[in-house]
């Protein structure tokens, strides 16, 4: 699910620059922009180009996936239940139901 909210994404960047251990100045400065407006895009005061999230998310190492979508909590819920059954499996099941998926993933290239 795309993330449309720009406090969401300013809030999403200050962790994400928190957790690398970087300033703003630091960002800034690899996105090639102004400390004043990478500090406003943090706060989620001002929209973004595409170049300008692009330039942001290279900055800090990170996909415009990571920055712009959210998991989809009931997808999620299911993947979860999903694992728990498979940890509950014999080895063999378990290799049979991975190799099953994997099939079919590469069938859907």
């Amino acid at each position: 699910m795309l993330v449309f909210d720009f406090r969401e994404i300013g809030n999403r960047l200050l962790a994400i620059r928190k957790k690398a251990g970087l300033t703003q100045s630091e960002v800034a400065e690899a996105a090639d922009l102004s400390d004043r407006t990478y500090a406003d895009i943090e706060r989620g005061t001002v929209n973004m180009r595409i170049e300008t999230i692009l330039k942001i998310c290279e900055a800090l190492h990170i996909t415009p996936d990571t920055l712009l979508t959210e998991e989809n909590p009931v997808l999620s819920a299911k993947q979860n239940e999903l694992f728990d059954e498979l940890d509950k499996c014999t080895a063999k099941q378990k290799e049979t139901a991975l190799e099953l998926l994997a099939i079919y993933l590469r069938s859907i290239k």
